[in-house]
């Protein structure tokens, strides 16, 4: 073993996925609202909030993701965009 050097895969380093999915980039449709929403207000992504929890929405709707509660995300004071949003979640 080394210091400061990744694991070797023949010891059985395996690469798994992040535990929440990857943010809207992911997907075309999330990805252009998300931008024009940080282009309108600024870059400032506190504005556009309301689109990640919709965009997290879609993922535990679609089971691509385990479905949690809002607070435990950090979502639990934004408002929902969509009326399929404001049920998703255990609340």
């Amino acid at each position: 073993m080394s210091f400061g050097r990744p694991p070797s895969i023949s010891t059985g380093f395996q690469v798994t996925p992040p535990n929440r999915g990857s943010f809207p980039l992911d997907h075309y449709e999330f990805m252009t609202r998300y931008l024009e929403c940080l282009n309108r207000n600024s870059n400032a992504s506190s504005e556009c909030r309301h689109l990640n929890r919709d965009y997290l929405n879609c993922r535990m709707q679609n089971g691509l993701m385990e479905k949690d509660e809002w607070k435990n995300i950090g979502l639990a004071d934004v408002k929902c965009d969509s009326e399929e949003s404001k049920g998703a979640g255990v609340k």
